[in-house]
C-alpha cells in the first residue's frame, strides 16, 4: 500500500512539473488559431454555423491527433523513457540493421539498456519487408533522409515559436492602446534578445516558477472560456457534434480547406510533449494532459466560439477581444509570461536535438556546454543559440503580421506530425513485433488526417510558408552533407587501416625510440590500428612507452550505464604495451572533463590487466582480430585498490609529489615538473615498496610489472594524438560529389569546432598529426 502511494505521489510530482517544460508550445495556441483561422476567404464566412463548424475541426483535431495518436500511441514508442524523433530513429536502428555507419560491434548489444526489459524481437525470424529495407542502401538513406528532415523541422520550430509566442502574447497592445504596430515589434524583439542572452546562465534559478506559471495560464484561459460560454451563447456545446463540421464545408467549400492551415495550429506543441518524455513519465505527461490541458484548452477554443458566433467584427483579435476589460491587464501579462515559458522550452528542445543529431554523427561539432549546479539533461551550445537569436528576430521583423508567422509555423509542425506518424509503423511492426496490418491502419487513420492538413499548408507558402521551407532545406542540406562526409571518412580510416602483421613484425620496440609517458591515440574506428599511427612514427620514429587508441563511439541508446561504458582490449602481445579503449556513449550522454577522463581509463586499463591475469572475459567480449575486447568497471575492487596505493605512496614522499602526480594541469606545473624529475628513482623506489602488500593479488610477476608501466607513464606524461585531415574527393569522382565534400563538407569541417574542444583535450597536451584523406 505503501510503495503504491509512493507511485502516485511521484507521478503527480512529475505532472505538476511537466506543465513548465512540455506544454506551454500547445497551451499558448489559442492565442493566434481563429485568427488565422478566419484569414482570406473564409473571412465572408461570417455565420453562427461557421464559427460552430470551425470549433468542431479543433474539437476533433485535438480528440484525435493530441489526444489518441500522442496519448495513447506515440508516448508507448519510448527509447528506455527519451522521445522525439531520434528516438524513434534509435529503435529501428537497434532492432533492425538500418544505420549506415558501419562501426557496430557485437559486445554493444550486451549493454543492459540495449534491448527492454521483456523485449524478444532480436530472437524472433526477420520478415521479408524488414529484410528488404535492410539489404537496401537507398531505403535506409530514404529512411535517414526522412528523420533529418524531421530534425530540421524541430529546429525550424524553434526558430518560429518565440517569434510567434512572443508577438502574439503582446498583440494585445495594439487593440487596446494607441502604440503602433511596429512598436509593439520592437518590443518583442528586446524580450527575445533578452530570452536568448540569458541561455548561457541556465534555468535552474527560475525554473521552479514555470510549472505554476503554465498551471495559472491554462485556469485562467479555461475560466474565460466558460465566462464567454455563458455570456454569449450557451448553444454552443452543440459543436461538440462533427455534424458542424460537415455543415463548415459545405457552407464554405474551398475556403473553409484552405482554413484548415489556421486550424492545425490548435496542435502545435504537441510533438514537443513527446520530444521532452525524458525527463518525466509517460504516465505523468498522460495525467496532465487529460486531466488539466486538453479540458482548459477545449473550454477556451468553446469560449472563444461563443464570443465570435456574437461579435463577428472581433475576428482579427479574437482571443484579446474575448477577454472582459476588468481582466484584460492582467491576462496580458501572464500570456507574455506563458510566452516566454513556452520559448524558453522549445530552445531547450532545441539544443537537445541537435546535441543527439551530432551524437549520431548528423551535425557539425558544435560546443555542449553542461554545468554541474544545472538540471539534470539541460544543456546550451552558443553557436546554435546565436544562430536561432538571428533568425528569430528577422522573421519577427521581416513578418510584421503574426499570421504569416503562424502559417510558417503551422507548416512546419505539422511536417514533423507527418514523419512521425510514417516512422510509427515501422516501430509498430519491427520494434513492437505487430502485425503490418496495424502499420497500415495507423497510416490510413492518422496519415490520411495529416496529408488533408499538410496539403491545405502549403498553399500558405506565398504567405509565410516559404521560410519553414527555405530553412528546413538548409538544415536538412547541413545534417546530410555532414553524415554522408563522416560516414566517406570513417570507411577510408577503415580501408588504410595498418595491417596487424605489419605492427607484429616490427617487435615490442616497434622499431622506433620509446620515451616516459602515455600516447591516447584518438581514432573512429573501433578495430585495427589507424594510419595517423604509422603516419606520426614515419615523421617522428619516437613515441610513447604506452599506447592506448581511445575510440569514442555513439551507441544509439540514450544513455550507457557507467559501469558498461569502457570496452578495454589488448593489441598484440603484452610486452608491446598497446592497448584500445572504447568509450561508449548514449547519444543524451554528456563528456567530461579530460582530467577525470584520464583517471577512468588508466584504472579501467589497470582492471583489464588484472581480470585478463584472473581468466575472466565473461559474456561481454567481443572478438576481433587485435584481441578480446572486456566490459570493466574502473571503480571496481581491483581498480580502488590500485588507486589508493598511489595516493598512500604519494603522501608517504611528500605533498608537493602527490600534487604534481594527481593534478598535472595545475599552474606550478614547471615547478613541480622539475622537482619531480630529481626524485623520480627515490619516488620509484617507493611506490615499488607501496605495492608490495598486493602481492598476493598478482599471482603472475608480469602483471604486476605492466601495472607499474601503466601507472609510471602516467605520471610522467599524458599526450593526446589527434588526426587533423584535410579531406578531398578523388579526381574521378562525379561533379556533385566533388561539389559536396571539396566544398561544402570541407567548409562545415574548416568552420566548426575542433576535435580537441570536443573532447575537452588540454591544449598544452595536445599532438595534431596531418593526414590527407580522398574519398
Amino acid at each position: 500500500m505503501a510503495d503504491r502511494r509512493n507511485r502516485c505521489n511521484q507521478v503527480l510530482l512529475l505532472a505538476y512539473q511537466s506543465f513548465g517544460l512540455v506544454f506551454g508550445d500547445l497551451s499558448i495556441s489559442p492565442l493566434y488559431v481563429y485568427k488565422c483561422t478566419f484569414y482570406g476567404g473564409l473571412r465572408h464566412h461570417q455565420t453562427e454555423d461557421t464559427i460552430f463548424g470551425a470549433f468542431s475541426l479543433i474539437f476533433w483535431t485535438i480528440t484525435l491527433l493530441s489526444l489518441i495518436k500522442y496519448m495513447v500511441f506515440v508516448l508507448s514508442a519510448d527509447d528506455n523513457g527519451e522521445g522525439g524523433i531520434f528516438a524513434l530513429y534509435a529503435l529501428l536502428c537497434r532492432h533492425a540493421r538500418f544505420s549506415l555507419l558501419p562501426n557496430q560491434q557485437a559486445a554493444d548489444e550486451e549493454i543492459s539498456t540495449y534491448y527492454g526489459p521483456g523485449d524478444a524481437s532480436r530472437n524472433l525470424p526477420s520478415s521479408a519487408f524488414k529484410s528488404l529495407i535492410e539489404r537496401n542502401k537507398r531505403s535506409k538513406t530514404a529512411l535517414l533522409v526522412l528523420v533529418l528532415v524531421g530534425t530540421s523541422m524541430v529546429i525550424t520550430i524553434g526558430v518560429l515559436t518565440p517569434a510567434i509566442s512572443v508577438s502574439s502574447s503582446i498583440d494585445g497592445l495594439v487593440a487596446k492602446t494607441s502604440l503602433k504596430h511596429s512598436t509593439v515589434v520592437m518590443i518583442a524583439c528586446a524580450l527575445l534578445v533578452g530570452l536568448f542572452v540569458l541561455q548561457h546562465r541556465g534555468t535552474n534559478k527560475v525554473a521552479f516558477l514555470f510549472a505554476p506559471i503554465m498551471i495559472l495560464w491554462l485556469l485562467i484561459i479555461a475560466t474565460v472560456g466558460v465566462y464567454n460560454i455563458v455570456t454569449w451563447n450557451p448553444s454552443v456545446y452543440k459543436a461538440l457534434s462533427p455534424y458542424y463540421i460537415y455543415v463548415f464545408f459545405r457552407d464554405t467549400g474551398i475556403d473553409g480547406w484552405l482554413s484548415l492551415g489556421g486550424i492545425l495550429l490548435c496542435i502545435t506543441g504537441t510533438e514537443a510533449i513527446f520530444a521532452e518524455l525524458g525527463q518525466f513519465t509517460a504516465t505523468s505527461i498522460r495525467f496532465a494532459f487529460c486531466c488539466v490541458v486538453y479540458p482548459c484548452l477545449v473550454l477556451q477554443y468553446m469560449g472563444q466560439a461563443a464570443f465570435l458566433s456574437k461579435n463577428f467584427s472581433a475576428l482579427p483579435s479574437s482571443f484579446y477581444s474575448s477577454i472582459p476589460d476588468p481582466f484584460f491587464w492582467p491576462v496580458l501579462m501572464m500570456a507574455m509570461l506563458a510566452a516566454m515559458v513556452a520559448s524558453q522550452a522549445v530552445i531547450f528542445a532545441t539544443f537537445s536535438i541537435v546535441k543527439q543529431c551530432y551524437a549520431l554523427g548528423c551535425f557539425p561539432r558544435v560546443k555542449i556546454v553542461h554545468k554541474p549546479r544545472w538540471v539534470l539533461g539541460q544543456i546550451y551550445i552558443p553557436e546554435i543559440n546565436w544562430v536561432v537569436m538571428i533568425l528569430t528576430l528577422a522573421v519577427t521583423i521581416c513578418f510584421q503580421d503574426t499570421r504569416h508567422i503562424a502559417f510558417a509555423f503551422g507548416l512546419a509542425c505539422m511536417t514533423l506530425a507527418f514523419v512521425t506518424t510514417w516512422l510509427m509503423p515501422l516501430i509498430i511492426n519491427f520494434v513492437w513485433n505487430r502485425n503490418i496490418v496495424f502499420s497500415v491502419l495507423f497510416i490510413l487513420l492518422f496519415g490520411t488526417i495529416e496529408l488533408v492538413f499538410v496539403a491545405s499548408a502549403l498553399v500558405k507558402i506565398p504567405k509565410g510558408g516559404w521560410i519553414t521551407l527555405l530553412l528546413s532545406l538548409f538544415f536538412t542540406f547541413i545534417t546530410y552533407v555532414w553524415h554522408y562526409g563522416s560516414r566517406k571518412k570513417y570507411l577510408c580510416d577503415q580501408h588504410n587501416k595498418v595491417p596487424m602483421k605489419s605492427i607484429l613484425s616490427l617487435g615490442p620496440s616497434l622499431g622506433i625510440i620509446k620515451v616516459p609517458g602515455m600516447g591516447l591515440i584518438y581514432t573512429e574506428l573501433a578495430n585495427g590500428v589507424p594510419a595517423t599511427f604509422t603516419h606520426f612514427l614515419t615523421n617522428l620514429p619516437a613515441f610513447y612507452q604506452v599506447v592506448v587508441f581511445v575510440c569514442f563511439k555513439t551507441v544509439p541508446i540514450p544513455y550507457v550505464p557507467q559501469k558498461e561504458r569502457y570496452l578495454i582490449g589488448r593489441i598484440g602481445p603484452k610486452t608491446y604495451r598497446m592497448y584500445r579503449c572504447i568509450i561508449r556513449a548514449g547519444y543524451k550522454d554528456v563528456n567530461k572533463d579530460g582530467d577525470e577522463f584520464e583517471d577512468e581509463l588508466v584504472m579501467s586499463i589497470a582492471e583489464f590487466i588484472q581480470l585478463e591475469s584472473e581468466g575472466y572475459g565473461g559474456s561481454n567480449t567481443d572478438r576481433s582480430i587485435d584481441g578480446r575486447l572486456a566490459v570493466v568497471k574502473a571503480s571496481n575492487k581491483f581498480g580502488t585498490r590500485l588507486s589508493r596505493s598511489i595516493s598512500e605512496a604519494n603522501i608517504a614522499g611528500s605533498s608537493r609529489s602527490q600534487t604534481t602526480v594527481t593534478n598535472s594541469k595545475s599552474p606550478a606545473l614547471l615547478r613541480l615538473r622539475a622537482e619531480y624529475e630529481q626524485e623520480l628513482p627515490r619516488l620509484s623506489m617507493r611506490r615499488m615498496f607501496q605495492f608490495r602488500p598486493m602481492d598476493t593479488k598478482f599471482r603472475q610477476p608480469q602483471v604486476k610489472e605492466e601495472l607499474f608501466d601503466l601507472v609510471n607513464a602516467k605520471d610522467a606524461e599524458v599526450a593526446y594524438i589527434v588526426g587533423h585531415g584535410h579531406v578531398k574527393a578523388k579526381r574521378n569522382s562525379v561533379f556533385v560529389k566533388r561539389l559536396v565534400i571539396n566544398v561544402a563538407y570541407s567548409f562545415l569541417r574548416k568552420n566548426c569546432r575542433s576535435p580537441g574542444v570536443m573532447l575537452n583535450i588540454p591544449h598544452i597536451c595536445l599532438i595534431k598529426v596531418g593526414m590527407n584523406y580522398y574519398l
